[in-house]
């Protein structure tokens, strides 16, 4: 089953139903967290529990560290005498990992580039972009390449059928378009493509002599018109190259900034929710050292990965529903310890 496939089918249904892939993935990103909400109780309780529970776990510890086996059984039944389970609070994270996972297989996929990769949404000027992308022109007649770089059919196919041209020919395969040779920026890119990969007739396919073509470059997705002829039973082509320019993106960066804003108001938060707990000091000092140190990380790791746009603003949505499942889910525990 090809996942990725859904979840770009997924996100064609939202954008039908908002009228705008920001909008679909805004609506995806409440989905996800609305889904999640029943984990998120359970890890936020987890949370206090453990901070609860900590002074007496230490004690534990330190009481059998001397025999790692019994501690290990004491702590054991600790947790089930207090009805606390140490993995309640990782489980909202490991089920969310795969969905990051699959919504950045959609965004940098040739089927989501072909459908919408370049929507834009407010400020956001490329779904499908990174921080520092390649780009090429299109319909200019040369391609922009790199080593390794691949393409797929963008939109338009005509086939010479005779004397006839075809109009909007499908080609049943989207990995259809090879590339003979190695690709070196500033030589000649050969393409070909199989005749028996054209949905065509048997008959039809005996009379092909060529086809114009738009294909895409996924890394830069720069289009270009390609002329195919007939050869045996293929059909090949050349088309000029020269080298990708890098390209800055600063909608893209202020998208990475927002998620690390968001990050930073949702560690404050889940710290000022536990600050009347009694805690360990240099546990309380350690969470405080995270929730600055790990921002950063992963603002710098952001800034360095090629994570596209789409996927960004996502991460900035869940956090801002974090930031208010937080708020939300506290005082509820705050008045249940009341109670």
């Amino acid at each position: 089953m090809d996942f990725t496939a859904l979840t770009v089918e997924l996100l064609k249904g939202l954008n039908n139903i908002t009228g705008s892939y920001g909008l679909a993935i805004i609506a995806l990103t409440i989905i996800v967290r609305g889904c999640l909400w029943p984990l998120g109780v359970s890890q936020q309780r987890s949370m206090k529990a453990m901070q609860e529970l900590q002074p007496k776990m230490k004690l534990i510890q330190e009481r059998y560290k001397s025999n790692p086996q019994e501690m290990q059984q004491k702590m054991m039944q600790f947790y089930k005498e207090n009805n606390f389970n140490p993995m309640a609070g990782c489980l909202p994270l490991l089920i969310q990992m795969p969905i990051f996972i699959l919504l950045y297989a959609a965004l940098i996929s040739p089927q989501f580039i072909q459908e919408a990769g370049n929507s834009h949404f407010l400020f956001i000027n490329r779904l499908d972009t990174t921080l520092r992308g390649s780009a090429g022109s299109s319909y200019d007649g040369v391609f922009s390449v790199s080593p390794n770089d691949k393409f797929v059919v963008y939109k338009k196919v005509k086939v010479q059928v005779g004397d006839e041209v075809l109009d909007n020919v499908k080609i049943s395969s989207k990995n259809a378009i090879k590339v003979q040779g190695e690709i070196v920026p500033g030589q000649s890119v050969d393409f070909k493509i199989n005749l028996d990969d054209i949905d065509l007739k048997y008959s039809q396919l005996e009379k092909v002599s060529g086809a114009e073509i738009e294909l895409q470059n996924i890394k830069t997705r720069e289009v270009e018109n390609v002329k195919f002829e007939k050869r045996d039973n293929i059909l090949a082509a050349s088309m000029p190259s020269n080298a990708p320019q890098s390209q800055f993106h600063p909608d893209v960066l202020i998208l990475i900034l927002l998620f690390a804003g968001s990050m930073i108001a949702t560690q404050k938060i889940m710290m000022a929710a536990n600050k009347n707990v009694s805690q360990d000091p240099m546990q309380a000092q350690m969470q405080k050292m995270m929730g600055t140190m790990m921002p950063v990380m992963i603002l710098f790791m952001f800034i360095i990965a090629p994570i596209p746009a789409g996927v960004l603003l996502y991460l900035v949505v869940s956090n801002i529903i974090q930031i208010i499942q937080t708020i939300v889910i506290n005082k509820q525990l705050e008045a249940e310890k009341n109670k």
